[in-house]
Formats: structure tokens, sequence, C-alpha cells
């Protein structure tokens, strides 16, 4: 479970005896006039948050950058920690509705598929927040959608109980090394692409996304054990944006050192031998 957002740009408050404001094509401009900040070296110009126009604001969480290096203020709804708010709500939404439909369902496998999914729910919850985030929409959109594409599932029929044997270890041995994962990870967990901090032990020894890998064993038990044609469905979209999530995530950490080091010694994504 990202480009990381800066925040040793923002201004202090106590140093702002040595500027100077002017406007320049249409923008709001702050210049040094005294000596250069100690932190920045040469004086420098760059755009005051306070009086530039409204598309303006600081280097941070509420942060994205045009074509051109200009800071541009993000909408509310699309602030780091405010998406992290509405992630967190939509996957406590979408958990209660699946244990309504656990509950009453008949399979006597269906708590099987619930207890992945309330990892999910648990880990969302107290995870630690970060600024270290991306802020792209895309990024986004496929994290929830791969997320979110477990907690739509149906609890279907065992379509060949001669399977069901196999089918349980696979959800159990999926769900021991998505925990496994977890218990590494602890409050680094995210669902966007996010640098919560860098984790190498446990089973990130062997591949470099094993909680999905957990995920990938859980759903193939699940559709064997609880099979439907929507969940068919479901899982296909699902692991469609869990790949590009995959891709994306690596993007993010591996603008850090030590992830791109990990990278290059750990050669399998999330299945040895085939990705």
């Amino acid at each position: 479970m990202h480009q990381l957002s800066r925040t040793d740009d923002c201004p202090d408050e106590s140093d702002r005896s040595d500027r100077a404001f002017t406007r320049e094509g249409g923008k709001v401009k702050e210049e040094r006039t005294g000596a250069a900040h100690p932190d920045k070296g040469s004086p420098q110009s760059f755009v005051n948050p306070v009086l530039a126009p409204p598309h303006f604001y600081l280097w941070g969480p509420e942060m994205s950058a045009s074509a051109a290096g200009e800071a541009i203020v993000l909408p509310v709804w699309r602030r780091a920690r405010v998406l992290d708010r509405i992630e967190q709500a939509a996957i406590v939404v979408l958990w209660i509705f699946l244990v309504q439909r656990v509950e009453i369902s008949g399979n006597p496998y269906a708590p099987l598929l619930l207890i992945s999914e309330t990892a999910v729910a648990l880990f969302t919850l107290i995870r630690r927040p970060t600024d270290k985030l991306s802020m792209e929409l895309g990024d986004w959109l496929l994290a929830i959608t791969a997320t979110c594409a477990g907690l739509l599932i149906i609890p279907g029929v065992t379509l060949v109980p001669a399977l069901a044997p196999l089918g349980v270890f696979l959800a159990v041995a999926g769900n021991l090394v998505q925990a496994w994962a977890k218990l590494v990870l602890r409050r680094s967990f995210g669902v966007a692409p996010a640098n919560r901090g860098i984790k190498l032990t446990g089973p990130y020894r062997f591949v470099r996304h094993p909680m999905y890998a957990g995920y990938l064993f859980v759903h193939l038990g699940v559709l064997i054990l609880m099979f439907s044609p929507i969940n068919v469905v479901i899982y296909a979209i699902g692991w469609w944006a869990q790949i590009l999530r995959i891709l994306a995530e690596e993007r993010l950490l591996g603008q850090d050192a030590e992830y791109a080091g990990y990278m290059s010694r750990v050669r399998w994504r999330l299945v040895p031998g085939l990705f």
C-alpha cells in the first residue's frame, strides 16, 4: 500500500519582514527584498499563498502542481485527509452490507469471505495518516475499485462440491498470507497509493505485494466455494484495477531510494515466476 507532496517550502510566519509583493501577468508574487532564507540559498520569487489567486496554495497535502511547476490548490474533496476519510467511510458502509449478505446466506463457507474483508476494513480504519499520497484521481479510482470488489461479492453456490476442500485451502491460506502482510505493515496499510513507510521484512522478502497475493488466493477460493457469474465479473474488474494499482504504487514508492533498491532485489510483484 503514491508523487510525494512537499511541505518544506512552506514559508514561516516569522519570515515576512524582507518580502515585497508585486503583480506580474495577473499573478500576485512575493519577492525577497532582504537576506536570503537560510534554508533556501539565494533570493527568489514565489507565489504568496495569502494574496495569490484562488488556484494557488501552499505545497502540502492540499497541493498539486501544474505543468509549469506552479502550485495549484485542489478542491476540498481531493485533499489527502478528506479523501482518506471518504475512503474509510465507503469501505465501512460496504463492509456492513457484506455482513448482512453473509448472515442471510445459506452457504456454509460464506464466513471465509467475511474474514478477509473484515481485515481490510479494520486496517483501513487504524492506518497511519500520511501526506506522501498520490493525488492522481485515476490512482484513487483504481485503488477504490480494486478494494471494493471483494466487498461486493455475493455468497453464491458451491458449483463443484468435490473441489470444496481446494477452495477452503485457498481461502484459508490466502487469509493467512494477507494477515501476515498486514501485521508487518501494521498502521502503514492503505488503499490509495501512498508512502506510509517502507516495509521489507516478513513476506515482503519473497514478493513485493504479498498482501495482494493473499487476496488472489482468497478470491480463487471464493469462486470455487461461492460461485456466481456476478462474482466472476466483479473479480475480473477488481483484478484489472488491482494490476494497474500495483504499477501505480510502485511508481510512487520507487521514488524512495530504499524501495528502489528493494525492487532490484525482489524481482516478483505478486506470484513468483508469473508476475
